[in-house]
């Protein structure tokens, strides 16, 4: 099992935790994607976070809007 540091994953990302949830979301764009289900294919979280780590992961920030009558 391979561990990622927080230092490891912020070298990419703002913070750990906005780290986290990119690697989230992008694991769950490659759940979509047909896979090969051979025993040695690595988990898709897995994979997430060494593309981040590996900086191939592009993303924005994107503000939060307002409700309206909030």
């Amino acid at each position: 099992m391979q561990v990622f540091t927080p230092k490891d994953i912020t070298e990419h990302a703002t913070n750990k935790y906005l780290a986290v949830l990119v690697a989230a979301k992008y694991a769950r764009v490659l759940n979509e994607f047909p896979r090969d289900r051979s025993k040695n294919e690595k988990k898709l979280s897995t994979r997430a976070l060494e593309d981040l780590k590996d900086g191939d992961i592009e993303y924005r920030v994107v503000p939060r809007r307002r409700a309206k009558g909030a």
